[in-house]
């Protein structure tokens, strides 16, 4: 899948952050958003209908794993450029300029996360990721958002240092093979078995701390719900859709390398540990959660302890965690844009103050209440297929009890989730509605998330043929296979 449209959906989107702030009308910044973000979807469905090739050794080329994850990050950032466009018209953040260049800098860099052949190379998109989004956060200039930043920048910069130390790791382990010293993927599978397994498995887990730390793994999650609350919801949806993908691309590509190498046994323990902990750790914390921004972060949590759990227990469970790692991020996106139209109704994300939201704002409540049932894994929604193939997958590898823990770690996360947002949507209101108070649901607000909702829907009951082939590949590099 090379080409040369690749290198564009870095370059494009980087070129149209400095055209965004070069430009001082907010309006044509927006078009110039909206633009880009369908350009790059464009090229994207155009990769989708090519036929697979051989990766040829080059640093920026595209496999199948990174076709999914490029493929979440256009769709999530879609939705968000639309979304942004109407939000801007009456949200008028400090630094409107950076607002916008910061977006399109993301784009280009979680493009190139999922572009990278070289180990590297992926390490410094994730390193732009995360650069990029650190001034969004810190939208409202206030004190919890600058603490939220502050611990958002610490912690990530000492998970992407971990990373970096990782790929230094994975350099030391070639010194046993005398025919080369690289970090393009292609080689270092190739030659998985000549790699000093020391040095291979202490590259692993400094990677899996690492990325995991971007990702959000229990315990180092906590940077999550203060960045979540305090971002404004459109950024949230990035974080939660896009950036954490992106992350686990990183856990994923180590994984590929270490199965290659003969070292599941290795591997999959540590995996699952670290899904486990991340369940338990969400469940603990969704319960008695007062904040809906703060309550998905810990929900982010629990979905990246599925995707850690599914790689762990290989077979099946690599297949759900791949579709699972789509599903997810597309849910996430939808269900951050649908919350943030109630927040902004409301003025607030505490769920006290956000009662009977269903007459304020009825087309979005039921984008909502789709969200909560397809975030709880519930038919016909995509993401109970993934979620019934990694709980499968624990049961073909002898692990019973992994997933009679997993699934009743799940049922009381989902009478948190669903308590809170029942409670949001019916609860009668403690005063009257003012008319005057909340606008109107544009249609960019509500037609953005139901975009990603749809596609959810969708890969619940219908999986094209080409995704599917795509999705057992990406599998069989990982160790696994589809049902």
């Amino acid at each position: 899948m090379s080409g040369v449209t690749e290198p564009l959906l870095v370059a494009v989107p980087i070129a149209g952050a400095v055209l965004a702030y070069a430009i001082r009308a907010s309006s044509w910044r927006s078009a110039v958003l909206v633009t880009i973000a369908v350009f790059h979807s464009a090229i994207v469905v155009l990769l989708w209908r090519q036929s697979p090739a051989p990766i040829d050794g080059r640093w920026i080329d595209l496999d199948d794993l990174g076709l999914i994850v490029l493929s979440v990050a256009s769709a999530v950032f879609l939705s968000v450029a639309v979304y942004a466009a109407a939000y801007l018209r009456s949200n008028t953040p400090r630094g409107g300029r950076v607002f916008v260049s910061c977006l399109l800098v993301f784009l280009g860099t979680t493009s190139l996360v999922a572009l990278s052949q070289q180990l590297a190379l992926l390490w410094v998109g994730l390193e732009g990721t995360t650069l990029s989004l650190a001034p969004l956060i810190y939208s409202r200039h206030d004190r919890p958002s600058l603490e939220a930043v502050w611990k958002y920048l610490v912690l990530s910069s000492v998970g992407i240092a971990l990373a970096l130390l990782a790929v230094f790791l994975l350099a030391d382990a070639q010194a046993a093979d005398a025919g080369a010293r690289t970090l393009l993927l292609t080689d270092l599978t190739s030659r998985a078995t000549l790699l000093d397994p020391w040095w291979l498995r202490a590259a692993y887990i400094f990677a899996l701390v690492g990325f995991g730390t971007k990702m959000g793994l229990a315990p180092l999650h906590t940077w999550k719900p203060d960045a979540y609350g305090e971002a404004p919801s459109l950024v949230g949806g990035l974080l939660a859709g896009t950036l954490t993908t992106c992350a686990f691309l990183g856990v994923a590509r180590f994984t590929q390398i270490a199965t290659a190498a003969g070292l599941d046994q290795f591997v999959r323990p540590l995996l699952i540990a670290a899904g486990v902990l991340s369940l338990v750790i969400a469940a603990a914390f969704i319960i008695g959660q007062s904040d809906v921004k703060r309550m998905l972060a810990y929900s982010s949590v629990e979905h990246m302890g599925l995707l850690v759990l599914g790689l762990g227990v290989g077979g099946v469970g690599a297949y759900g965690s791949v579709l699972h790692m789509l599903n997810n991020g597309l849910v996430k996106g939808a269900l951050f844009l649908a919350v943030g139209n109630l927040v902004l109704a409301a003025g607030t994300a505490v769920a006290a103050d956000m009662r009977g939201m269903r007459m304020v704002r009825p087309a979005t409540a039921l984008l909502v209440l789709a969200g909560l049932f397809a975030i709880s894994g519930s038919p016909p929604f995509g993401l109970f297929v993934s979620e019934f193939a990694i709980i499968d997958g624990t049961l073909q590898q002898n692990h019973p009890w992994i997933a009679i823990i997993t699934i009743g770690l799940l049922t009381l996360i989902f009478v948190g989730l669903a308590r809170m947002i029942i409670a949001i949507l019916y609860a009668p209101r403690p005063e009257p509605l003012d008319a005057s108070a909340p606008e109107r649901e544009r249609p960019p607000f509500v037609i953005a998330p139901a975009f990603l909702m749809a596609i959810v829907l969708l890969l619940g009951i219908y999986i094209p043929p080409s995704l599917q082939a795509a999705l057992a590949r990406a599998a069989a590099t990982l160790g696994g296979h589809s049902p």
